[in-house]
């Protein structure tokens, strides 16, 4: 029997995920020899640990090339749609994420993969859609980076979620595609489709999760600037007649006393800094992504460092609760978090953290 309530829809207020245990460095640009390497055995540890603390999701990047630098970060990375499927049969609960990069992955092959997954998981799949912003690794495909990118996600979109509900072959006529005679079985479990989500910053990036993702991963240099983000996607999304939930990214530090997580964030992400790595990754995140604010890049180099841009949580357990606290208050329904090396620390954070944040109320 499928699972009755998809995790992303459980019950508590503040849901939490893993996000890029597939990618060598994870979301880190350090040069730190405890960097996470991403074997496959550490991967299945890491989403089990997570799967038996009731967290909510296993949210994997997508990378066709690693950044340079020392460490060539990312480039070791399991693609994620074989992933997803790997993991069902290691877990439980915990819902499991493809991310997709739409320019690469054609939507009738990534219809069929979904729904193998969503089967193969008992109706946990989801889907992470990205209309792509790195010419380099369009470039590995033989493939220029368009301007209406999300133009082209919209037909991918469509088609897909057609072949999702599709009871007899279909055409399709698009600016992008023009398809003959599309069909697939099995449907997922989950209906109409499987859970969407869509990293955007950008007003064309918002503008897309309104009408085609049901969960808007953003970024924030402040808790409370977060909260005009959730405004303007939810007047987006009700111009869509839709709602769509906002949540957000953070990198974990969790040590018992302040100084200690503070000392380490300092070592692993300003004294063993790739430097050349980082340069290329900020750079062309910059110039081609639309991912954050402008003013991050200038004033949060060691964020970029230590999480891809993603907001810090670094301190002790009450700390960090603390700050989770606020995020839920400003009005976000979820928080994806990585660390620098997932099944060292995981286990603290878990132990420590979790049941403050149920004391508080944010999860059951």
């Amino acid at each position: 029997m499928p699972m009755s309530v998809h995790p992303m829809q459980g019950p508590n207020r503040l849901k939490l995920g893993i996000f890029s245990a597939n990618a060598d460095g994870g979301l880190t640009l350090t040069r730190a020899p405890e960097r996470w390497r991403a074997a496959w055995p550490d991967v299945v540890t890491v989403a089990q640990m997570a799967d038996r603390a009731g967290l909510e999701f296993f949210l994997p990047i997508a990378r066709w090339r690693g950044f340079g630098g020392a460490t060539n970060a990312r480039e070791w990375s399991f693609e994620t749609l074989t992933e997803a499927a790997a993991l069902a049969a290691h877990t439980q609960n915990i819902a499991l994420f493809a991310t997709v990069h739409v320019p690469m992955v054609h939507p009738v092959f990534a219809a069929k993969a979904l729904a193998t997954i969503d089967h193969a998981s008992n109706g946990r799949a989801g889907l992470n859609i990205v209309c792509g912003w790195n010419p380099e690794e369009f470039a590995c495909f033989g493939l220029e980076l368009i301007e209406d990118r999300y133009g082209q996600g919209l037909e991918w979109f469509d088609i897909l979620t057609r072949i999702c509900t599709a009871d007899t072959p279909f055409d399709f006529a698009g600016q992008y595609y023009n398809l003959r005679g599309v069909c697939g079985l099995p449907h997922p479990v989950q209906r109409p489709r499987p859970v969407t989500l869509n990293a955007g910053f950008s007003p064309p990036g918002r503008a897309f999760a309104a009408r085609a993702a049901d969960y808007l991963f953003t970024t924030f240099i402040e808790i409370d600037a977060g909260r005009e983000q959730i405004a303007d996607m939810e007047a987006r999304a009700a111009a869509e007649g839709r709602a769509v939930g906002v949540y957000t990214t953070c990198h974990v530090v969790c040590r018992p006393t302040q100084a200690e997580a503070e000392r380490y964030y300092e070592h692993y992400a300003v004294e063993m800094e790739d430097t050349a790595g980082a340069d290329h990754y900020m750079g062309n995140k910059q110039k081609f992504s639309g991912s954050h604010d402008p003013e991050a890049y200038r004033l949060h180099r060691k964020r970029f460092v230590g999480g891809a841009g993603t907001y810090p949580l670094i301190g002790t357990p009450e700390a960090i609760a603390a700050e989770l606290q606020r995020i839920s208050a400003a009005g976000f329904a979820g928080v994806a978090l990585s660390f620098v090396n997932f099944k060292n620390e995981m286990p603290y954070f878990l132990t420590e953290v979790l049941p403050r944040l149920q004391g508080m109320g944010l999860r059951v």
